[in-house]
């Protein structure tokens, strides 16, 4: 099993190199059949997505901070970024598939509340460090 650094810098940098890629494909390639309230949310979600790369390589080299509650604020994180992120480019693109996603809209602030939850235990976990350990 990974340690916690190695898993977190790992996350951080995949979630940011498909960051660039989907900005990338928005900036270009949905821009021409997007309407623009759909890329406006579309770039929501990638704009998100590299806030939370960044957190999770900040959270990678951070030590002051516990080993369990990095691994609650890590699956708190990831799977806020699935829902929240990953959902709103379905929803963006869903015009464009098979599959009605808005569906699943649900899983959106869901996946909001998660990353809320995920920054906010963070909060409480710097909050509750010593002075002399900060």
């Amino acid at each position: 099993m990974m340690d916690d650094q190695r898993k977190f810098l790992i996350l951080g940098s995949a979630f940011g190199i498909t960051a660039v890629i989907l900005g990338a494909m928005g900036a270009h390639a949905l821009k021409e059949i997007l309407t623009e309230e759909a890329l406006a949310s579309f770039e929501t979600g990638v704009k998100f997505q590299m806030y939370h790369a960044l957190l999770f390589l900040f959270l990678g080299v951070e030590n002051r901070l516990e080993g369990k509650l990095k691994t609650i604020i890590f699956y708190l994180l990831l799977v806020g970024i699935l829902f929240f992120c990953f959902s709103i480019y379905l929803l963006a693109t869903n015009n464009y598939t098979n599959f009605d996603f808005k569906q699943i809209a649900l899983i959106t602030p869901i996946g909001g509340t998660l990353l809320i939850i995920g920054w906010f235990t963070m909060f409480i976990g710097f909050l509750k460090k010593k002075k002399n350990k900060v």
